[in-house]
């Protein structure tokens, strides 16, 4: 297979598996905002976790809600946290005790009954995130999974995922984002609706 014929086969399979999202999962996304707003409504707040291009997806769909998310809605921030944007801590805690328990600690320390944190893991296998969704349980917050290949150990911690049908990293991690902004476009939608947003 020649390198363009390779881009092409890559982007076909991104799709299929988006269409895949389409006919099966979107009841899912729209579980998860419910979850989200009722958390937000009630004075909570989002937590977002996961590694490498996960927690960079967290920190992406943080910066939506806390900045802006669409141009054309000006409105006030909505309380997210991406627990990776901390070098001192995590490197603190991966040398005085270890980095898998790092998101673990930052769940119990900022976490509230009542908060969402939100794990991001393309295995479901990520140790630190499966600490923290346990940790989150025991606290009373709900715990959502934006998950990929089977959903792995982090599944039975979730209260809600969405299990992207695949084994690619790039295509689970693809579908992360695209569901990330749809889930965040609902949040800031039905915060707006409740009038528990005001538009600036």
């Amino acid at each position: 297979m020649d390198r363009a014929e390779y881009v092409k086969d890559l982007v076909r399979r991104s799709i299929m598996v988006k269409e895949r999202l389409i006919a099966e999962y979107t009841p899912i996304v729209v579980s998860m905002a419910d979850i989200c707003i009722e958390s937000l409504v009630g004075g909570g707040k989002l937590l977002l976790c996961g590694n490498g291009g996960s927690a960079a997806d967290a920190q992406h769909l943080a910066a939506e809600l806390l900045v802006r998310l669409r141009p054309d809605v000006n409105r006030d921030g909505v309380p997210a946290i991406a627990l990776a944007t901390d070098m001192s801590s995590i490197t603190a805690c991966g040398n005085d005790y270890s980095y898998e328990v790092f998101y673990e600690r930052m769940v119990r320390t900022l976490g509230r009954p009542g908060d969402v944190l939100i794990g991001i893991t393309t295995s479901g296998k990520s140790p630190n995130v499966i600490k923290a969704l346990k940790a989150a349980r025991d606290m009373n917050m709900r715990t959502l999974g934006l998950l990929g290949c089977k959903g792995g150990p982090a599944l039975a911690d979730c209260d809600l995922a969405l299990v992207v049908p695949s084994m690619e990293t790039g295509r689970i991690q693809e579908s992360h984002i695209t569901i990330g902004h749809a889930l965040m476009e609902l949040i800031e939608d039905g915060l707006i609706a409740r009038g528990k947003l005001n538009r600036v």
